[in-house]
């Protein structure tokens, strides 16, 4: 492994677990844990390159530092879903970029997941539905087997067709993947609500929708929601071992 290696794996180390550091620090604990495993792993890789032995033993005391902190994390969380208290809360700032999808429900998706249930009133427009398609193509490639989406929402009266038709050709597109979807439409449905049936319980303040319009289709941003601006709202967070009988 070369030097210039060998430095961007431990700047990308030290990038991970000062993230972990600051959502710990918010107690945003689920968050956190997965930053604290994906820095300890990188740290361990590039202790197994370094020849020094003075600068191994220190790799070894941060790893281990690292490690007893996100087992404390692990033991905390833990506790909490057992006593059915866990709650976070992330809030979105207005123009706030780095809230994809993948990146928002990344640390509640678990191999244990097969079920979603989706409550949002607004998946009625283009761009809503847009969101619904990118939403149900983060599960696909999510490290999980989600081989069932559930999906509420309100129904556009003044609609020519286009909601039923986009919803329906996506039902198609999921079956192909081997992803059943179960759509319903209530006429008054307000809360926005996900639920995943590893427990996982996300309430986001505008549902699916809180990003911005791009400024046009050949802007940054467009394509990639980790780059589009954000509108300000809040995602609660809870967790239950009774997710499917809610």
């Amino acid at each position: 492994m070369t030097q210039n290696h060998l430095s961007g794996m431990e700047a990308s180390a030290v990038s991970v677990l000062k993230r972990a550091v600051e959502l710990d620090q918010s107690e945003r604990f689920q968050e956190s844990l997965i930053c604290y495993q994906e820095g300890i792993q990188l740290l361990m890789d590039a202790l197994k390159a370094v020849k020094d032995d003075s600068k191994r033993g220190h790799y070894r005391e941060k790893i281990k530092g690292y490690m007893d902190r996100a087992e404390q994390i692990k033991v905390h969380v833990n506790q909490m879903k057992e006593d059915g208290k866990y709650h976070e809360q992330i809030r979105i700032s207005e123009d706030a970029t780095g809230y994809s999808y993948e990146v928002l429900f990344k640390p509640y998706i678990s191999s244990a997941l097969t079920e979603v249930w989706v409550e949002d009133p607004y998946i009625r427009h283009t761009h809503q539905l847009y969101n619904f398609l990118r939403f149900c193509e983060m599960l696909l490639k999510a490290p999980c087997k989600v081989n069932k989406i559930h999906l509420l929402t309100s129904q556009d009266e003044a609609d020519s067709g286009q909601q039923s038709g986009a919803l329906a050709e996506l039902k198609e597109s999921l079956s192909a993947h081997g992803v059943t979807l179960d759509l319903q439409y209530s006429s008054t449905i307000h809360d926005r609500e996900i639920r995943f049936d590893n427990g996982w319980i996300i309430k986001i303040g505008r549902g699916l929708d809180y990003f911005k319009r791009p400024k046009g289709r050949f802007s940054v941003g467009y394509c990639d929601y980790d780059l589009r601006q954000c509108q300000e709202t809040t995602v609660d967070i809870f967790h239950t071992k009774h997710t499917k009988t809610l």
